[in-house]
């Protein structure tokens, strides 16, 4: 093969990486935004809104799983972990909203690229370059700056925005051992078990923490149009989200997964101005200049050699086992 040609498809895999992760980024907004919303109407239920997305990707992708009869290729136990370690990356990550703004939120969410690069470096094996360093500690840097910002140079806006900060740095942490995970299971058994079980196991999870903690607060909302549409929308986003990100963890793993999500960050910046009409302090926007490069010197320097051994057929989904009682019938 000649090296255009190798050029070419590596030019063709970076934009399809990118693509993705953009996509998975807007997804991303759109679930700080409908979570701002919920806080903004005073509504605190944060397991109940995480509920509403596990609910879907049960229901769909639980559905193949049964259609194809397959049998799982790890542990449901596994499954249930992983499952547990997200529910409580959402139940912080929503409940931050009630106390920090939704910049403040959407930036902060950079310090799982911290927790994501110990994780993978550690436990996959993954290898980083002084370049890539380099990135992930300009992304970093701007989250120092924002945590400077909320702490009272620049007023990050919230009733309480320090407590919303470490909110969120509490829900990476959860979030970093959920991508890492996740990134594991995809690329060793495809994304229709691994989002169908964490679907499932997620449900399960959020309803019995809705049941320890949120009962009374659900009996007490007023469940207008407005509060339901509002489920709804968190529901679908979160669906997506979840949706896609077994491909972006498939084809980059979780270090670059974690940094395309920075760009939802710019998405929260219009939310904040237009829709709720509040001013943004000059330190976001250098950043959003410091996260911006960061991400850009990382993707440059990414390799995709790093990935954990794929299936013996090379497919993105492990084809679906006939069951003995399924093979005698044929």
């Amino acid at each position: 093969m000649s090296s255009g040609m190798k050029n070419e498809g590596g030019l063709w895999r970076v934009l399809y990486v990118v693509l993705l992760g953009q996509s998975v980024s807007f997804s991303m907004a759109l679930m700080s935004f409908t979570s701002s919303l919920s806080a903004n109407l005073g509504v605190s239920a944060p397991l109940a809104l995480a509920f509403s997305a596990y609910l879907p990707l049960t229901l769909v992708f639980g559905s193949i799983l049964l259609y194809r009869r397959q049998k799982l290729q790890i542990s449901w136990y596994w499954y249930a972990l992983l499952a547990f370690v997200d529910v409580q990356g959402n139940f912080f990550v929503n409940k931050a909203f009630q106390f920090s703004s939704i910049t403040s939120v959407t930036i902060l969410d950079c310090a799982t690229v911290i927790w994501v690069i110990i994780l993978t470096w550690f436990f996959l094996g993954t290898k980083y370059s002084l370049w890539q360093f380099l990135g992930a500690a300009l992304c970093v840097s701007g989250l120092c700056l924002v945590l400077l910002s909320d702490s009272g140079v620049g007023g990050g806006g919230g009733t309480n925005p320090v407590l919303g900060d470490a909110l969120v740095i509490a829900g990476t942490c959860f979030f970093a051992f959920s991508n890492v995970g996740e990134e594991y299971c995809v690329k060793k058994v495809g994304r229709i078990e691994v989002i169908a079980m964490l679907g499932l196991f997620g449900m399960l999870v959020s309803l019995i923490e809705m049941a320890l903690f949120e009962f009374k607060t659900l009996k007490s909302i007023s469940w207008s149009a407005e509060v339901i549409l509002i489920f709804a929308g968190f529901g679908i986003s979160g669906f997506l989200f979840t949706s896609l990100t077994p491909l972006v963890l498939q084809a980059s793993g979780a270090t670059l997964f974690n940094l395309s999500l920075l760009t939802a960050d710019m998405w929260a910046v219009v939310i904040r101005v237009f829709l709720y009409h509040q001013k943004v302090d000059w330190l976001y926007y250098v950043s959003f200049i410091f996260v911006g490069i960061g991400l850009v010197v990382y993707s440059k320097t990414e390799k995709y050699s790093n990935e954990l051994p794929k299936l013996e057929n090379n497919e993105p989904d492990q084809p679906y086992q006939l069951l003995p009682e399924e093979g005698a019938r044929v």
